[in-house]
């Protein structure tokens, strides 16, 4: 065939060479940008979530402590300090980005004296002594100069905090003694600074440089970090004999790292953990924790968005297949007179080979290019995957024209008969099909999703295994009852429901190409919002476990009437009192025998209080009746405790309430309680309306559950912190400045939201959505398919029948009576396919590193149901318009005469 020939077959055949090259392009863009895609969002995530962990847990820290020696001088480690980095096992090197070394004297290391006040008397001063590379480029002087120290004279900079809470200024004296004793060292203040910028990473470590601590309580000490240089370490160093800390600390630049990293750089830390260096000092860092957690959650992210495009796949390449034989369909009469003529088969394949080999690998190319504007890192392996698609794309028309016309024959084939008994080749492969799906699913269970070098690609495939195991079944099946139907619509009035059974019967359009393709998309879709809602439920359990009302009140001691106060502040609707505590004493009783049985946490919750303000919340909390109907009176209190306590309990026993004790029967056991935290095994809750309480020694509360929408938070927790001041200065008999700890309000939607930032969520999100938009539009298009593959068999039955009266109206309806077969049993087969799969894998899918402290359960929501019913009547509405668009290409008026001379 010569090329003009081929180029003037494809402008008559444009639309179906069109239609296989666009679902070439998009397979194409779903393999190239998803990885792409995945890649972008798994790299943003880890470097938010490296750069959101503090310095003690990201950072590489070399620490050595030791007793002054003169040998060593402190400016001799500014030496190691790319030594040390480049001696990091393989890729750390790369990675590090700013480093630092320090010399330091620990605030409760040194203890500063003075000739003025506050100085000279007082509190004692804990002041650290700090030399630190790069402090003097995160600093700018207020006054006096930089520390120059000498042999004798150590010279000291401080903030201008500590300035003004010490009554320091350039030129004061200050002497250090250590916390050994020993000649006390003579320093002066050279200067005054003010830190550029707090949070810059220079000052990790040294917020006690910038935000001094003032005394409490009778008792306590200033707290108060000093700059000084290398020189100044060492002469305060030759006086005293405490401890000095060298320390070398490099920060891993999150931007340099990706997810490729993840294994090599975890395998890193930990042999660097395992290291010697400064003095068998080895490196102090929980980077790999952090890592490692993050790949718990990528690999699951990853495993379950392999499911989702192994379906989305399938699906694009079923309709490939059926596009494919469509267009062989359309050429039969042409391919069938070739080779009444003569030609060969391999005749019949290299020309339409010819005509595919123009265009279906360059809409693949295409594909790649679109794909690859996509954000992100590309993978590797999907260039097999491409090269795969563009030898499909090319090579099923001419497979399918040969297998086609592999017999000589010039007579059309009746298409309206009943099909004749399956053979038992055709058996024999669904059985086959049918026992590799099942052995996927206990394999799949057994094994999990994701193996250690990655995704499994038949263990991915298991759900589109047993899709198409449902669609073979179902085609089974399905004749059974619409023989039913069809025998009650051959008495019913009218002949449309009789017709339209008995064509879908006969396999017009319920065949297996465009179902197994519909339950395949659907199936993905409906799995994809079932995990989805899965997980919603599981984080909204777990922030009701965590904050069991619109926000949680915590602070270190609350006058016990607080609560009217609190509930006074705007948007404040109710508050209820609870004190919570871990590592609280569990003993057999009150008596002086008693027997300790462990230790528990215990929480004390005003019940009644507590229920109402989590129904106002709108949380679905359990408060039991036993707690809320507890009263105070003689004997013990009921108790709800966790599985843990109650087996070492006789029935009761005594909890330890703020150092006095309560007896307490069993009255529930329970998994977790509400307000208890994640992760705690070991429980107590005690109802606190029960308990006897004397006026000179009451319950402190330390937290309130409080219920509203609009709080004011800054004026809460302002009244907080005011009243925690009041007690304590009660307490104390002394004015208080600053409460112990600063009350903090934690809400349930800040909580909540905070678990879908956290990890690989957006990898997460990003399957969800591939899932439902693309099985809806994937199982559109195949309704589609379906409608045009007998769209001129259909059109022959519609010409004929409007010769005897029927109406638009009626042709219809006589196409919805034959598509709700195939629309309803492919939504029905695939939903219940979509919903069994996360009940069939369990925890093969690895949902709960997405959940933590809280078991998954599986969840389906109710617009999951009501999104299979509107895609039923949408793929209706879809099939009526592709066979309105059908039926005006055709002309129906001229069909009836062309089908009459090709018969």
């Amino acid at each position: 065939m010569t090329a003009g020939r081929v180029v003037r077959r494809l402008r008559v055949l444009a639309a179906h060479a069109g239609l296989l090259a666009g679902l070439g392009l998009v397979a194409a863009v779903l393999l190239t940008a998803t990885p792409r895609l995945v890649n972008h969002y798994a790299d943003r995530a880890l470097r938010a979530d490296v750069a959101a962990e503090p310095y003690l847990v990201r950072d590489l820290s070399i620490v050595t402590t030791t007793l002054p020696d003169s040998s060593f001088a402190a400016a001799g480690g500014e030496r190691d300090l790319n030594r040390y980095a480049a001696a990091l096992p393989q890729p750390l090197p790369r990675l590090v980005g700013p480093s630092w070394y320090f010399a330091a004297f620990n605030p409760d290391r040194l203890i500063a004296t003075g000739d003025s006040p506050p100085m000279n008397g007082g509190a004692p001063k804990q002041i650290g002594l700090y030399a630190q590379t790069g402090l003097q480029e995160a600093a700018v002087l207020r006054a006096g100069r930089w520390p120059a120290s000498t042999r004798g004279q150590a010279q000291v900079a401080v903030s201008e905090p500590v300035a003004e809470l010490l009554a320091l200024r350039p030129g004061t004296p200050i002497r250090f003694t250590g916390s050994r004793g020993g000649t006390p060292a003579q320093a002066v203040v050279s200067g005054v600074f003010a830190a550029r910028d707090g949070s810059d990473p220079a000052w990790e470590g040294l917020k006690l440089a910038l935000d001094p601590v003032a005394p409490q309580n009778d008792g306590d000490p200033y707290l108060a970090v000093a700059v000084t240089d290398w020189a100044g370490i060492d002469a305060v160093a030759r006086q005293n004999t405490t401890e000095v800390s060298y320390g070398w600390r490099y920060r891993i630049d999150e931007r340099r790292l990706d997810a490729s990293d993840l294994p090599a750089v975890i395998s890193a830390v930990g042999q660097a953990r395992r290291t010697e260096f400064e003095r068998s000092s080895a490196v102090a860092t929980s980077l790999d924790v952090v890592l490692t957690r993050f790949t718990e959650q990528l690999r699951s992210a990853r495993g379950l968005l392999a499911v989702v495009q192994a379906g989305l796949v399938a699906s694009l390449l079923g309709l490939i297949v059926l596009a494919a034989r469509l267009a062989v369909q359309r050429r039969h009469d042409e391919l069938a007179l070739l080779r009444a003529r003569g030609a060969a088969l391999a005749g019949i394949g290299g020309w339409t080979l010819a005509e595919a080999v123009l265009v279906q690998p360059v809409a693949v190319l295409a594909g790649v290019l679109v794909g690859a504007q996509v954000p992100g890192r590309a993978d590797g392996v999907t260039w097999p995957l491409l090269l795969l698609l563009a030898l499909l794309t090319a090579g099923v028309v001419p497979v399918l024209a040969m297998a086609g016309h592999r017999r000589i024959g010039v007579v059309a084939a009746r298409t309206d008969l009943t099909r004749a008994r399956p053979s038992a080749r055709r058996l024999t492969v669904e059985a086959t099909v049918l026992l590799v799906a099942v052995a996927g699913v206990l394999l799949l269970r057994r094994r999990g999703l994701i193996a250690a070098d990655g995704v499994d690609a038949y263990l991915s495939s298991v759900p589109v295994l047993v899709a198409v195991a449902a669609a073979l079944v179902a085609l089974r099946v399905l004749p059974w009852p619409l023989r039913l139907v069809d025998r009650v619509a051959a008495r019913a009035r009218g002949a449309l429901l009789f017709l339209g059974a008995a064509r879908a019967g006969r396999g017009a359009p319920v065949t297996l190409g465009p179902l197994a393709v519909l339950i395949v998309a659907v199936s993905t879709g409906v799995f994809g919002a079932v995990v989805a809602t899965t997980v919603d439920e599981a984080r909204d359990r777990a922030s009701t476990l965590t904050v069991p009302g619109d926000a949680w009140l915590t602070g270190y001691a609350f006058p016990p009437d607080s609560a009217e106060r609190l509930a006074r502040v705007s948007g404040v609707e109710e508050v209820a009192r609870v004190w919570a505590e871990s590592n609280r004493r569990v003993l057999s009783d009150a008596g002086p025998r008693a027997r300790l049985l462990g230790q528990a946490r215990v929480l004390v919750v005003d019940a009644p209080a507590f229920a109402r303000v989590a129904q106002r919340s709108g949380v679905d909390v359990d408060v039991p009746a036993a707690l809320r109907a507890a009263a105070r009176g003689d004997g013990p209190v009921p108790a709800v405790v966790s599985p843990q306590v109650a087996k070492l309990l006789a029935g009761g026993g005594a909890a330890d309430v703020q150092n006095r004790l309560y007896e307490f029967s069993v009255a529930a056991v329970a998994e977790q309680f509400p307000g208890v935290g994640l992760g705690s095994e070991r429980f107590v809750v005690l109802p606190w309306q029960a308990l006897p309480e004397y006026a000179a020694t009451p319950i402190v509360p330390n937290r309130y559950l409080i219920a509203g929408k609009d709080v004011d938070v800054s004026r809460l927790v302002q009244v907080a912190d005011d009243e925690q001041r009041s007690w304590q200065a009660a307490v104390l008999g002394a004015e208080v400045n600053r409460p112990e700890l600063p009350a903090r309000l934690q809400t349930w939607e800040a909580y909540r939201e905070g678990l879908d930032r956290t990890g690989a969520n957006e990898v997460l999100t990003l399957a969800f959505a591939a899932g439902a938009a693309g099985g809806t539009a994937l199982a559109l298009l195949a309704v589609g398919f379906a409608v045009v593959a007998d769209a001129a068999g259909r059109g022959r039955v519609l010409s004929r029948l409007r010769t005897m009266g029927l109406s638009g109206a009626q042709g219809r309806r006589l196409l919805v009576y034959e598509l709700v077969p195939l629309v309803v049993v492919a939504a029905v087969a695939g939903a219940t396919v979509g919903v069994a799969l996360p009940r069939l894998l369990g925890d093969s899918l690895g949902l709960s590193a997405f959940t933590p402290g809280v078991a998954v359960r599986d969840h389906l929501d109710p617009l999951v149901v009501g999104g299979v019913l509107a895609l039923v009547a949408v793929g209706l509405l879809a099939g009526l318009a592709v066979e309105n668009l059908a039926n005006r290409r055709m002309r129906l008026g001229e069909v009836l005469r062309v089908g009459e001379e090709n018969s």
